[in-house]
């Protein structure tokens, strides 16, 4: 439609142009000599650039119209633009800087997210190792975008289901939360009378965990050792019909 409207005014244009060559000259109008200048030069340039621009406003409307009616996908939560203190009024400032000390602390990537082997070292290093089933149900749990790792926002999150009592006491988030140093008992976290006895109960999940790290080893091991026994007696057995 913009392409048509110039092509319609250039095109006046070269007609006055050409019946006034007897008859004086039209004052110099850059913004419309220009344009004409582009339609006789470079025709081909000119509506190619209108028509660019055409096509993507037509495709940010398009867009806009699809995510209005349900179609398309919206801006994950994890990544937009949040203010902790503003969406997690229940922590005060202190225990915000806290968290995100902490955040920052394992994000060895530096991208703005803790991934699967980022949490496994963090629960290595509260003294909680878990099961890599483990760890990717504790991602799970919080993970609003599925993009299998965890933003700031989600994090902040596992502390705030802390506070309201919404893990249960055996998993792997109720542990990162009590042995993380954060003292969130005064916001009401469920089953302890204090921070001590959140912590003492912690410790005493993650000796649970460890036992169950212990015996998958201990049976990968039997595995190894198993294998090796039939692959000695298959080349034994061999041996014989040589």
């Amino acid at each position: 439609m913009a392409t048509d409207e110039l092509a319609s005014k250039l095109s006046r244009r070269l007609q006055m142009e050409g019946d006034g060559e007897g008859g004086g000259e039209f004052p110099e109008q850059p913004g419309l000599n220009g344009a004409a200048a582009a339609a006789t030069g470079a025709p081909d340039e000119a509506a190619e650039a209108l028509g660019s621009a055409d096509g993507e406003l037509s495709a940010k409307l398009l867009r806009r119209a699809d995510l209005n009616q349900g179609i398309g996908e919206p801006q994950s939560p994890s990544r937009r633009i949040f203010n902790p203190y503003t969406e997690f009024k229940e922590f005060s400032r202190k225990q915000i800087k806290d968290m995100e000390k902490m955040f920052k602390q394992y994000d060895a990537g530096r991208d703005g997210f803790i991934d699967l082997m980022e949490l496994k070292l963090m629960m290595e290093k509260l003294g909680a190792p878990q099961t890599h089933l483990g760890l990717k149900n504790m991602i799970k749990e919080v993970d609003e975008d599925f993009d299998s790792k965890l933003s700031f926002r989600e994090f902040l999150l596992i502390f705030r289901k802390a506070a309201a009592g919404e893990l249960q006491e055996d998993s792997g988030l109720h542990v990162l939360a009590r042995l993380s140093e954060i003292d969130v008992s005064t916001e009401g976290v469920k089953g302890a009378k204090s921070f001590f006895e959140a912590k003492v109960q912690a410790i005493n999940v993650s000796s649970r965990f460890e036992e169950e790290i212990k015996a998958e080893q201990e049976e990968r091991k039997k595995q190894a050792e198993e294998m090796k026994q039939r692959k000695a007696a298959f080349k034994e057995l061999q041996s014989t019909f040589k």
